[in-house]
């Protein structure tokens, strides 16, 4: 039987722009205990003193304003420079792999400008550094020594993180669709989406797990002794040093495990949406 050719059109920007954005939303509100717990337990203090099991919500809110608007620009860049990359590096096959990760990374970028922020703000909160609202923790964290950049404490250490996970997830994710999409002979589902979407993530979380704690070792500035970090190589050579290697895996089970769900949530959701806006209004 021939294999049928499966080039689904791109959605426009505003389905992008909804659709990412209902997507963004719905997986961190979810998922977001795991993600508390996964902070904890990459937190210099310790699990316990950084809050244990208690008030796993710490920090929502500043999740509720951020998670949309970054969900939202990541697939408007996502979506809007797949094509154009392919057709740069001449279209066909062999360019799908490379336009997936040249056009992730470029969108994890761009949507670092506002994540970082709120996980600045967040890491603060969940790791009880603070028990003011987002708005009052987001003042105080600018009011210290070095201003409003303090807003983008650990962006190099994201992007650190962000990018090699978006080389692996995407075009992970985008390949297992397309053969599924070839087998059945049509596009998948968004359940189906959401399932390549989960392996992609699991994946990619676990091969970057040291990546991550090292952000989240950036974002929250200082040691458990109180000692600022220099940059991400600092905070690399002090953990090796002072608390051993393993402690960079800290976290890897919430993490994985949050990110696996989360992707099976977070495309689902996108896919759904997207499905439902373009057939809806056709946007």
């Amino acid at each position: 039987m021939p294999t049928a050719e499966v080039s689904p059109a791109p959605p426009s920007f505003l389905c992008s722009l909804l659709a990412g954005g209902i997507a963004g939303l719905t997986v961190d509100l979810a998922l977001y205990p795991i993600d508390t717990l996964k902070t904890r337990l990459q937190s210099p203090q310790g699990f316990a003193k950084a809050g244990g099991f208690a008030r796993s919500y710490a920090g929502i809110g500043a999740v509720s304003v951020g998670s949309a608007p970054g969900a939202a620009l990541f697939f408007v860049t996502y979506d809007g420079l797949k094509p154009i990359v392919s057709n740069a590096l001449g279209g066909g096959e062999s360019s799908e792999a490379y336009s997936h990760m040249i056009a992730a990374c470029s969108a994890e970028a761009v949507a670092c400008t506002v994540r970082v922020p709120t996980e600045v703000v967040k890491s603060q909160m969940q790791t009880h550094a603070s028990s003011n609202g987002a708005l009052a923790v987001a003042r105080m964290i600018a009011s210290e020594v070095g201003g409003t950049r303090n807003l983008y404490r650990g962006f190099g250490a994201t992007l650190l993180r962000e990018v090699p996970f978006a080389l692996v997830q995407f075009p992970l994710y985008e390949r297992l669709k397309r053969d599924w999409s070839q087998a059945r002979e049509k596009d998948v589902t968004p359940i189906q989406a959401a399932a390549c979407g989960s392996v992609g993530g699991v994946v990619a979380a676990a091969l970057t797990t040291p990546l991550d704690v090292v952000k989240t070792r950036m974002m929250l500035g200082k040691d458990a002794a109180g000692v600022s970090y220099k940059g991400a190589g600092d905070v690399i050579s002090r953990v090796i040093k002072e608390e051993g290697a393993a402690v960079l895996w800290s976290g890897v089970g919430p993490r994985t495990m949050w990110i696996g769900i989360g992707g099976f949530v977070f495309f689902g959701a996108y896919e759904g949406a997207k499905d439902v806006l373009q057939s809806a209004s056709q946007i």
